[in-house]
Parts: structure tokens; sequence; C-alpha cells
């Protein structure tokens, strides 16, 4: 495979499109907001006007799109994706969604003949960029097989977690805990400052203790410095926690801590922070400690 589609050059699908052009691979994005891959233009992107001019001679399709309706009508929507790409092609569906939608399209993909694996990544934008990321893929072992030398130029590792489905319901497991990380840190971050710690001091010292996670290294940094610029953004994040809610809901299993942490994020995204980084949870802990602005 060296011609590949990416379809949705945000955050995420800008990494991803990066590290394929840095692992000498053709390139073709296409996003419904054409300024988003302008920056990539330079470095040897091909741009595409419609999801049809994207698709066409591509070899593989990575769908890096925000929402489940998003994703959907890329897919089954009129034009979409299952009636445009060749059937020589494999679609591999990289957005954070649920396992019953990923099964879903996988149904539909096999029904049109044309091969399908669920493949989200496990890290930020930011790590994606730097290859610092884990592919979870699920679908047939022969496809994930077919596919590595690809997914070897985004990630570190690519797991083959089993069949479509459960590499979205590993990728909910990983969030939540990202989420649960998060939430943790800024409440630490926050005892500490209320009770005049350092939060540099406080944050080294975190890194180096039992608690020490790599939510500490990546958000711990843009906690203390107070800068939020998106690396995955808080209104986004919030459907990956509705999406953990809704199949827990359906497999009978309590999330308590996420229940509590999903109300959390909501008062941030309430107070007009939704497009920053997750990190800016922290001021919510701080509004509540009396720190800070009110």
């Amino acid at each position: 495979m060296k011609r590949i589609a990416v379809v949705g050059v945000g955050l995420l699908g800008s990494a991803v499109a990066s590290r394929l052009l840095a692992g000498g691979f053709t390139v073709t994005g296409y996003d419904t907001r054409p300024d988003q891959m302008a920056g990539l233009a330079s470095r040897g992107l091909k741009t595409a006007s419609s999801l049809n001019d994207a698709a066409a001679g591509a070899e593989a399709v990575f769908t890096i799109l925000p929402s489940l309706d998003s994703v959907e009508a890329a897919f089954l929507g009129a034009g979409g994706l299952l009636g445009i790409v060749p059937r020589t092609a494999t679609l591999i569906q990289m957005s954070t969604v649920s396992p019953t939608l990923t099964r879903r399209l996988a149904e539909a993909a096999a029904t049109a003949g044309i091969g399908f694996l669920d493949a989200p990544m496990s890290g930020t934008s930011a790590m994606v960029e730097r290859g610092d990321c884990t592919i979870f893929a699920g679908g047939d072992a022969a496809v994930v097989e077919a596919c590595r030398p690809v997914f070897a130029a985004i990630g570190k590792s690519t797991i083959h977690v089993g069949p479509a489905g459960s590499a979205s319901l590993a990728k909910l497991a990983a969030n939540l805990l990202v989420a649960l990380n998060t939430a943790a840190l800024a409440e630490a971050l926050v005892l500490g400052a209320k009770g005049g710690l350092a939060p540099q001091v406080l944050l080294d010292i975190l890194k180096d203790s039992a608690g020490g996670s790599r939510m500490v290294d990546v958000r711990g940094p843009l906690m203390v410095a107070h800068r939020f610029e998106p690396q995955m953004k808080l209104e986004l994040f919030l459907k990956d926690l509705r999406l953990m809610l809704e199949e827990a809901q359906r497999l009978g299993v309590a999330l308590p801590l996420t229940s509590l942490t999903q109300q959390l994020c909501t008062a941030t995204v309430a107070a007009g922070r939704g497009g920053e980084d997750l990190a800016v949870l922290i001021t919510t802990f701080e509004k509540m400690a009396g720190l800070g602005p009110a």
C-alpha cells in the first residue's frame, strides 16, 4: 500500500497524514474545512475537493472524524465510501466511536466486499505527530498484517485486539484511564497549590512518585503553565465519555468515577473552555478551591 487517503484532517488527522508523508506514502487529504489542510500541502499532501476525489485510486482510506454522525455519513451516506472506493482498497476507521457502530460498518463493508479495520489510536495529536502512539486494530488478522507497514509509519506499535468492534472498546477503556488520570492529576495539583506548594516542584515530585503516569508527563506541564492549546479538545473528549457510559450501561457495568469526571468536564465546557485541551479541566478544580479568577 502506497496510496493513502485521509478523510478528516483535524488535529489527529493532520498528525496521521504528517507521519504517512514522512514515511514516503502518497497521501491525499479531504476535509469539509479545506483550510485544515493548508499546512500539509507544502509537505506534499494532495488535497481533494470531495470524498470521491480523495478515495479515487486509494489503496487504503483512513477516516479520522469528530463524531459518530460524521463517521456514519462518510461510510453509509449518499456518495459514501462504501459506494465509491475501489473494491481492492481497505477502509481503516480510526475515529473513537461506539463498538456497536463499528460492527455495523464492518458488516456493511463485508457485504460490499471491501476490507475494513477498526483501528483507533491511543495518544494525543502531539504524541501521534512524533510517532509515540499505539494503534489498536480490530478485524481480520490477515488484513491487519497487510496494513502493518502503514501502521508502522504512524505509531510505535500495533496490537491486534480481535474482531471489529473490539479495538473500539479497548480505545474507550484506554480513554477512560486518560480521563480519570487527568482529573486526579488536576485534583492533586490544586491540593498542593492551595497548601502553598509550588506547582512545578509538586509536578516534579509526582513524576517520580508511585502515582506517576503518562498523563502526569503529558498534561502536567500544560496544567502548571496554564497552556491549554488543544492536543485533544475537551468538547470532543466529552463524546468519548458519553460513549464509555453508554457502553457500560449496555454491558451492565457501573462506572461511578467516569460519571463524576463527565460532570466535571461538562462544567468546564459550560464555562467556555470546550475548545481547549483536556488539561483545562484543572481550572474547574481551581475555581472550586477558590484559586484563580472567579
